[in-house]
């Protein structure tokens, strides 16, 4: 095996984690968003040691990386729009990945 192909598939896989980690971080996105929801609608029993649990994860994930989107988005009311915007920058990353970055490295995503 040539030393290019050995870098080639380390940054394959390299890449293929980056995407991968990014794709699980949109689905525990989600996943915060709906439990928000269930849990301002009182649909989720609060005094749920397991509920609370799942939340407290939910919140301490996404917590930091939405505090600062929020801090510059303006005040909408009750609407809090900073999934959204965090969705949109993490398909600007993965797809800048995927169309600049990884073929300079001779890399097909």
């Amino acid at each position: 095996m040539s030393v290019n192909n050995e870098l080639e598939m380390t940054m394959y896989a390299l890449f293929a984690t980056i995407d991968l980690a990014l794709q699980i971080y949109i689905w525990i996105l989600v996943a915060s968003a709906i439990f928000s929801w269930l849990f301002a609608f009182n649909v989720i029993n609060s005094n749920n040691q397991f509920v609370n649990q799942v939340g407290m994860f939910l919140y301490n994930v996404t917590e930091p990386v939405l505090r600062p989107i929020r801090r510059l988005l303006p005040n909408l009311g009750g609407i809090d729009i900073s999934p959204i915007i965090l969705l949109l920058i993490i398909f600007f990353i993965r797809m800048l990945l995927a169309t600049t970055v990884a073929p300079l490295f001779g890399v097909r995503m």
